[in-house]
């Protein structure tokens, strides 16, 4: 059976920030937290209703700042999913929260309901650049946030920060890593600050660091993680002690995951029909809570579409991609990709085995190089 993940999409924030394509929306008005409530529950239901008998092995509530959202909300959201679908015996259910909305006796109250791990929205501790990057936190504030966490309880946290920022020298970059570190994360996502399009940095284009300084950054970085004994297992992605997140995980092993809320995406694969159909939920708050039906679309995944997202996702792993996944989670046979892996191995990037591939140091270097290998026309 196909892992399956639930993410759930909170989708308000208090302010947007400049860098941020997420389907994120600024608050004007009350937070009706009731309503959205029940939405969501009526959104499952809706989903849950063609599934079968599925259990659950992890849960992503993700923003927006889910941590608008009080733990009374969650705990109504958990007991309905509850009824609903099957958990395993020790599900992980993340929490993103943001510096600035959260306070100590909040987290121990999402601890209380099943809240087990959280993922702070960090992002840097340096108040200047923190201002650049519109947030609402500054370097005080994401400290304590950390501190505020660990004294609820929370004993799996993942830490986000990002370099590359607009102005920022190596020596600001690697100090806002080894700072975050000096918490001891159990997990820690690091990555470089990307402008999308649809997003204000996009319009006024900032002066980010030259390429030169980002590849310092991230040697230097990739170097200092090693040394405090984290390892990498996706590109942005660090852990000790295996506390690798469970949820993203399924997302590049190209498991299945129901999405609920606002513009939430999901995958959703029935072997016995041979088919994979990608969901997506209506985006606008306001459409999503006035219909009585969440889905906006519902898309079959090609033949095509199938090896490309497959090969986009797992592609981004440190670890060995047995034959055996791809026939699994695409249900098509693995010949279909056999020429295209022979093709990517001639080039360096991966490196095949009898039992399936890996990719190279120069594949993790040229990624992109490699993903677009397996992107192939339709007939």
């Amino acid at each position: 059976m196909i892992p399956l993940s639930l993410y759930i999409h909170i989708p308000w924030c208090i302010r947007k920030c400049p860098y941020c394509d997420f389907n994120s929306h600024k608050i004007v008005g009350p937070l009706p937290e009731g309503l959205y409530i029940d939405a969501l529950i009526n959104d499952l239901k809706q989903d849950v209703s063609c599934l079968g008998k599925r259990v659950i092995n992890s849960i992503f509530i993700g923003g927006g700042t889910p941590s608008l959202i009080s733990a009374k909300g969650y705990a109504r959201l958990f007991d309905e999913i509850q009824n609903s679908l099957d958990f395993v015996s020790n599900i992980e259910i993340t929490l993103e929260a943001n510096p600035g909305t959260t306070e100590h006796g909040l987290f121990r109250d999402y601890l209380s309901v099943g809240i087990n791990r959280l993922s702070l929205g960090i992002q840097s501790f340096n108040s200047s650049h923190l201002k650049k990057l519109g947030r609402i936190h500054g370097s005080a504030e994401a400290s304590q946030a950390i501190i505020s966490a660990r004294k609820a309880g929370f004993d799996n946290i993942n830490i986000d920060i990002m370099h590359g920022l607009p102005d920022q020298t190596k020596e600001e970059a690697i100090s806002d890593l080894e700072m975050a570190l000096s918490f001891q994360p159990e997990h820690l996502s690091w990555y470089q600050l990307t402008i999308e399009p649809n997003t204000v940095f996009y319009k006024i284009n900032p002066r980010l660091p030259e390429d030169e300084i980002t590849i310092s950054i991230e040697q230097a970085g990739f170097e200092i993680l090693a040394n405090a004994r984290y390892s990498r297992y996706e590109i942005s992605a660090f852990c000790k002690n295996d506390k690798y997140s469970r949820h993203n995980l399924n997302y590049w092993l190209f498991g299945d995951y129901l999405g609920i809320g606002a513009g939430a995406h999901g995958k959703l694969s029935f072997p016995d029909l041979q088919k994979i159909y990608r969901t997506r939920k209506y985006r606008q708050p306001k459409d999503y809570l006035n219909n009585t039906k969440a889905l906006a679309e519902k898309t079959f995944l090609s033949k095509e579409d199938l090896i490309f997202e497959f090969m986009l996702n797992v592609t981004r792993l440190d670890q060995g991609i047995p034959r055996s996944l791809f026939t699994s989670r695409t249900l098509l046979p693995y010949n279909e990709i056999t020429d295209l892996l022979d093709k990517s191995a001639k080039k360096g990037l991966i490196k095949l085995s009898e039992n399936g591939w890996q990719v190279t140091d120069l594949g993790r270097k040229f990624t992109n190089n490699l993903q677009e290998i397996f992107l192939i026309d339709k007939a």
